[in-house]
């Protein structure tokens, strides 16, 4: 009988992870701006400097929530390295310089990082709706070829010839 209450218990703990652990550590990779909400033009509502610990509290699109500071708000995902430390950060960008010179890519076109975000998952795919008001409004940003010319000329733009790029093949 112990033997399956011990079994039990562990089962449960397994399956329903500790209360506490809601958040996972990060550290603010560059000075960024914490904002209110998961847009651009957001209220500002704390300055991160580069190092400064977070906790990171969930993901929305290309934001982060994070706390720091008895503050949460929201950062751009670029900004924050999850888990790590101040000390983390600076011997990754002194490893990236030496791997770079090793490399020959330690010029200003090098990639550092990248952020793959969708526009919409599967869930508001199905709920989507037509919606005859929008496609009109989006009517109404239609110009003629007359009006585009009309508004080159005003704006003092000229044509320019660009010429086709060569594919691999030569054609």
């Amino acid at each position: 009988m112990r033997k399956w209450l011990a079994f039990l218990i562990l089962v449960i703990v397994g399956v329903f992870p500790a209360e506490g652990k809601t958040s996972d550590p990060g550290v603010a990779v560059r000075a960024c701006q914490l904002m209110s909400e998961p847009f651009k033009d957001a209220r500002e509502l704390l300055s991160l400097k580069e190092g400064d610990a977070v906790e990171i509290l969930r993901r929305k699109g290309g934001w982060l929530e994070v706390s720091r500071k008895d503050k949460t708000g929201w950062v751009r995902m670029l900004y924050i390295r999850r888990g790590g430390s101040a000390e983390t950060v600076s011997a990754a960008k002194e490893a990236s310089g030496v791997l770079g010179l090793a490399t020959g890519r330690a010029g200003s076109g090098n990639v550092v990082a990248a952020t793959g975000v969708r526009g919409l998952d599967e869930e508001e795919l199905k709920e989507a709706e037509f919606n005859e008001h929008e496609l009109q409004t989006l009517k109404t940003y239609r110009t003629s070829k007359k009006q585009a010319q009309d508004f080159a000329n005003q704006a003092g733009l000229q044509v320019q010839k660009v010429p086709f790029l060569q594919t691999t093949d030569g054609n």
